[in-house]
């Protein structure tokens, strides 16, 4: 291959992110009121998964927690509303998902493999439950109302964390943190053993996805009016999470944010159209990824342009 063309492939990914960033930065301008709600839902579900895969991909555990965090972001919400600025209180949920997580990951760390898995679903659970008991017990309700804010508004705010979120990923794929993460999801005796602070990386880590998927809660929050225990702690935002980040490809950083794209979109399309099987037809999906896409989108798209780039030197 040519240096010119290998140089062109390089810059073609950032060069796309770019566009990609403009137009969203931007698209309030110009967007109907039902493209921006949308669009905020894609992105409050590109968050999630990408915030899973920031701790899931390269440890290789598989966490369940993603609602207990998002859960706690709503409930930040919709109690701290009224007295804070929304901008407040977005960062407040964002910390508070991180002071749990970081309380959690020191003490369940050590768990591996499908326990943890358990553990973490546990959590949410926990969680739900407990909040429903204390807001009967001591408020005599089982729901707040929360304070709504316009539609640019979140949207805006759910772009600014998707870019602190994209940035942080970034930033943690390239630095040493990064490499110590992969060595642990290879293998963690051999990460301990070279100096690695296993359970210390793995606590920051998770505590620090948490961050983002509590801030995304706070804000979208605004939009709901009203919520509950079992709608801020609803497992199936983790469940989702973890589906639209494998369906991706959770080897590559683009590969959760395809996957959330593509399921946000079809999760739209199907709950209009086919309410009553839009779940069975993403267990289906799941499924097949899982079968016959190990790597997800992102592994076949890669596949592909190999095999595309091989024909041309071929031919070359």
């Amino acid at each position: 291959m040519k240096p010119g063309n290998l140089n062109l492939q390089r810059l073609w990914g950032p060069g796309l992110a770019l566009v990609i960033l403009a137009l969203l930065v931007t698209f309030p301008l110009y967007a109907s009121a039902y493209g921006i709600i949308l669009v905020t839902d894609i992105l409050m579900f590109v968050i999630l998964a990408l915030s899973w895969a920031l701790f899931s991909a390269p440890t290789g555990y598989i966490s369940l927690a993603p609602a207990a965090f998002f859960g706690v972001g709503i409930y930040t919400s919709a109690i701290l509303g009224r007295q804070l600025s929304l901008p407040l209180v977005v960062f407040l949920g964002g910390l508070i998902s991180f002071c749990l997580a970081l309380l959690v990951g020191a003490l369940t760390l050590r768990l591996r493999g499908i326990y943890f898995a358990m553990f973490t679903f546990g959590l949410v659970e926990l969680i739900k439950h407990f909040w429903l008991w204390y807001e009967i017990k001591f408020t005599g309700t089982r729901g707040r109302f929360v304070v709504v804010v316009d539609q640019k508004t979140i949207y805006l705010i759910m772009f600014t964390i998707f870019v602190l979120l994209l940035l942080t990923t970034y930033l943690i794929r390239r630095s040493r943190l990064g490499l110590a993460l992969q060595s642990i999801g290879e293998c963690e005796e051999a990460a301990a053993h070279i100096g690695v602070n296993v359970n210390a990386l793995k606590t920051v880590t998770f505590a620090l996805s948490a961050i983002f998927m509590g801030a995304a809660g706070s804000v979208i929050a605004t939009r709901w009016t009203y919520v509950d225990p079992y709608i801020a702690f609803n497992p199936l935002y983790s469940f989702m999470a973890v589906l639209m980040a494998i369906f991706g490809g959770i080897g590559n950083p683009y590969g959760p944010i395809l996957g959330a794209v593509i399921f946000a979109y079809l999760e739209e399309i199907l709950l209009t159209r086919f309410p009553y099987y839009y779940m069975l037809i993403f267990g289906t999906v799941l499924i097949v990824t899982v079968l016959y896409l190990p790597e997800g989108l992102i592994g076949l798209i890669m596949k592909i342009r190999k095999r595309l780039a091989g024909g041309q030197d071929a031919l070359a």
